[in-house]
């Protein structure tokens, strides 16, 4: 499983040279409206086995959690349906509002 830095999805996103990640978000709904990254496809965790054929697999796809364990389970899901490249955010929403945005409401 690739492991991505919420410094390395900052540079990432900035360089206008690379395509975007798409970010898929498999908090619950209430924790997506709480704080959320711009643009994320929110799927809980809980649905994405009914809802991965939605997802692109072509696509580069980072996964996104509160602390990366759920996102590191949904990663893996992806991983195992065929998807290439896919990512899993360390430290979750919690790390990036920590090191990136300090902005983003921690809960």
């Amino acid at each position: 499983m690739r492991q991505l830095a919420p410094t390395e999805l900052k540079s990432w996103l900035d360089d206008e040279t690379r395509d975007p990640p798409d970010i898929l978000d498999v908090r619950q709904p209430w924790e997506h409206a709480l704080c959320a990254l711009a643009g994320s496809v929110a799927v809980p965790l809980a649905e994405l086995p009914a809802r991965a054929g939605d997802l692109n697999a072509e696509r580069d796809w980072v996964v996104v959690c509160h602390h990366g364990v759920r996102s590191l389970h949904a990663a893996s899901f992806l991983e195992r349906l065929g998807f290439p490249r896919v990512f899993n955010l360390q430290g979750g929403i919690d790390a990036w509002a920590r090191d990136v945005d300090p902005a983003i409401a921690r809960y």
